[in-house]
């Protein structure tokens, strides 16, 4: 009953999950904005090498 106990009350493992959840978000965000802006980053990649 003491380890059942223990794995209830114990807190550590929410801070790792809250961690994740928030690098999730982050991936997340990033993704979506790589979508809406790839191709205009692509071009401007293009025409600055492209100076050279």
């Amino acid at each position: 009953m003491d380890i059942i106990n223990r794995l209830i009350h114990e807190e550590e493992g929410q801070g790792m999950a809250e961690y994740v959840m928030i690098c999730m978000f982050i991936a997340i965000v990033a993704m979506v904005g790589y979508q809406f802006l790839g191709q205009a980053l692509n071009t401007k990649v293009n025409t600055i090498g492209g100076s050279f």
